[in-house]
């Protein structure tokens, strides 16, 4: 038990060893921060002012909203300082920090997108009893449900992990501390907790992806059947934000995780690891406002009022 060694903080590898260029990949993703804190701060003010915003479907944006702003906070700040500093230790408890709210925000993400996907077959699918089915108890239950999910996977994979000692080397080889990383320098043989962890996590993101693919097969089955190609494109251009959100946050995290157990990662692998934090965060609200009349119609209101 020679390489068992009391980690007091770690490493944290960056995109380059040049200073300069560090620094300049540290400015970039500190604008894209703002501009996504902006976006989504407008969205949450304008769904919590405007009274013709208040149904459940931008009740549930906003929740989007809020957890896209804490999930982009957990790295890019701690990166941008980094860059500047050229200092990228981190301490345990900063690590675990980390870990807890990366696993707490992005699976809040995807119970939350599954909860829309819900909402919008119910949209579709049982129009007459939307109001019924989707009143105001049943959507507090569902996100307070999300939440507390979300929180309890942060906690539980925070736990399984930094009860763990560390072997060897405290270098990272990411941007930031993530549970991949973490389990290549852990020394114990023992991964049943971690293990168990992982296969709840994973079980809980199976049955959210499947819930998604259900509701939209029922959701263009019933679009299909409606007559008129106009009310078909009305159908479905409600539901197509959410598809987008959906379809490019699935799509950055199999970038950024689904590749070959290795020992090191490469530029790209910390590339999209990072992207996956940033990306579906600064598009939301985009996606979601572009050719959305109500949300335009929101800001106009807001900004005639304010002027």
């Amino acid at each position: 038990m020679s390489n068992v060694t009391a980690i007091t903080g770690f490493i944290l590898m960056g995109f380059s060893d040049i200073h300069e260029l560090e620094t300049l990949c540290g400015v970039t993703f500190l604008l894209t921060y703002l501009l996504t804190l902006m976006s989504n701060f407008l969205t949450i003010t304008l769904i919590t002012l405007d009274l013709k915003l208040q149904s459940p479907m931008y009740f549930f944006l906003k929740n989007l909203s809020l957890l896209d702003i804490f999930l982009v906070s957990v790295t890019i700040p701690n990166f941008f300082v980094h860059s500047l500093t050229y200092n990228n230790s981190i301490s345990t408890l900063g690590c675990a920090c980390q870990v807890f709210f990366m696993a707490s925000f992005g699976s809040g993400e995807v119970f939350v997108l599954t909860v829309m996907s819900y909402d919008r077959y119910v949209a579709v699918c049982s129009p007459l009893h939307y109001d019924a089915i989707m009143n105001n108890v049943t959507c507090m239950l569902m996100m307070g449900a999300s939440w507390s999910t979300a929180l309890l996977l942060g906690v539980m994979y925070t736990a399984a992990i930094f009860s763990m000692p560390f072997c060897g080397s405290n270098v990272i080889s990411q941007i930031f501390c993530d549970v991949p990383s973490l389990l290549r320098i852990l020394c114990s043989k023992s991964f049943a907790v971690i293990y168990t962890s992982l296969g709840i996590g994973l079980f809980l993101g199976m049955f959210c992806f499947i819930c998604i693919v259900i509701s939209y097969f029922y959701i263009f089955s019933t679009v299909l059947k409606i007559p008129t190609t106009k009310g078909q494109y009305k159908a479905f251009a409600t539901c197509l934000p959410h598809l987008i959100v959906f379809t490019v946050y699935i799509a950055t995290a199999c970038f950024a995780y689904l590749k070959p157990p290795s020992n090191t990662t490469s530029i790209i692998d910390r590339f999209f690891s990072m992207l996956h934090t940033v990306l579906p965060p600064a598009l939301n609200p985009v996606i979601y406002s572009l050719r959305n009349t109500d949300v335009h119609n929101a800001l106009k209101r807001v900004l005639q009022n304010f002027y």
